[in-house]
């Protein structure tokens, strides 16, 4: 089954429908099963795996020995089974990585994105439809038949098994529209959701995933532990995620860099790497790692476009570091 999808067509940073669906094909899944698949995760990445209840979900980060990110995720469980939810070509590169120290543990990773289908929900009147789909909500997981439902500050991602999923998207009269969609709302929330372009560049810490409560300091050791910890207990990190909003001439590409305007004004210096971002005609929005200093009044434009004009918009999280 493949959705009908349409691209949306109100502007990035302005309301929203009341109701939204969008098809979150950019994104894939993968399933931890197997009697060690839970303590094995726990041993790999920064999340608390081992204190995950079944209506709880968090973000994560999966890191190199050096601490630098392969991966940032959403992990939640549904009966035996671990879900780890991260773009999907980021999953291609990441799935690997893990298998090679999986072979040790009594555990299976797969790639089962193609079983599922995410569907985003957002909108004043989501809590409501999804209420009338499947009754009472949890606050941060709803298991239900054939799948679960992450509630996100208002948005909701409904995971459902593809085989089941007619009889729901039967319902939708709304319309669906493309994945380009969620990602708006992705970024204005600040997340963290790391490309596979980006892979082995940043520790979690640059990319905010201790502002979003994906980094616990309390676990055990984990894979690149040593820098994760560094960075919090003697400082040094000197980098951020922001989000950034503007105009542009040209579409963006994987390889478009940042520029921020010089302090006298004459000129421009690069800034920073693009995370995330999304564009409707000249309209862009995206995140991008800068240093954590930038001010929030800050000029930039995309490197190579000159007409481009881009400013920063508050995060809507702290990064106050907190014990």
């Amino acid at each position: 089954m493949t959705l009908s999808t349409s691209q949306p067509t109100w502007p990035l940073t302005g309301p929203q429908p009341e109701l939204l669906f969008a098809e979150l094909s950019h994104l894939g899944l993968m399933s931890v099963t197997g009697e060690q698949g839970r303590s094995f995760i726990h041993g790999q990445v920064t999340t608390d795996i081992s204190s995950l209840e079944n209506d709880q979900w968090r973000w994560g980060a999966h890191c190199d020995p050096k601490g630098k990110m392969l991966a940032t995720f959403r992990t939640f469980a549904k009966d035996e089974t671990l879900f780890l939810m991260m773009p999907k070509q980021t999953l291609a590169l990441d799935l690997p990585q893990l298998q090679k120290y999986a072979v040790f543990s009594k555990v299976e990773l797969t790639d089962v994105t193609d079983a599922w289908l995410l569907l985003g929900v957002a909108g004043e009147q989501a809590e409501t439809w999804l209420t009338e789909q499947f009754g009472q909500l949890s606050p941060e997981l709803t298991l239900i038949d054939n799948g679960m439902i992450i509630h996100d500050a208002g948005r909701y991602i409904v995971a459902i098994e593809r085989a089941h999923a007619d009889a729901l998207t039967a319902k939708i009269d709304t319309g669906v529209v493309t994945a380009d969609a969620w990602q708006a709302l992705e970024i204005l929330a600040g997340y963290p959701n790391l490309g596979a372009s980006h892979q082995g560049q940043f520790v979690p810490q640059m990319c905010n995933v201790q502002a979003v409560n994906g980094i616990s300091f309390k676990k055990g050791c984990y894979m690149g532990q040593e820098t994760v910890a560094r960075m919090k207990y003697r400082g040094g990190n000197k980098r951020a995620l922001y989000i950034i909003s503007g105009k542009v001439s040209a579409p963006l590409t994987d390889d478009s860099q940042l520029e921020i305007a010089l302090e006298d004004g004459e000129g421009y210096r690069r800034a920073g790497t693009i995370i995330e971002s999304t564009q409707r005609g000249e309209q862009v929005l995206l995140t991008a790692v800068l240093a954590n200093d930038t001010e929030l009044d800050a000029k930039l434009r995309v490197a190579g476009d000159e007409a481009s004009t881009l400013s920063l918009i508050a995060l809507p999280y702290s990064l106050e570091e907190q014990d």
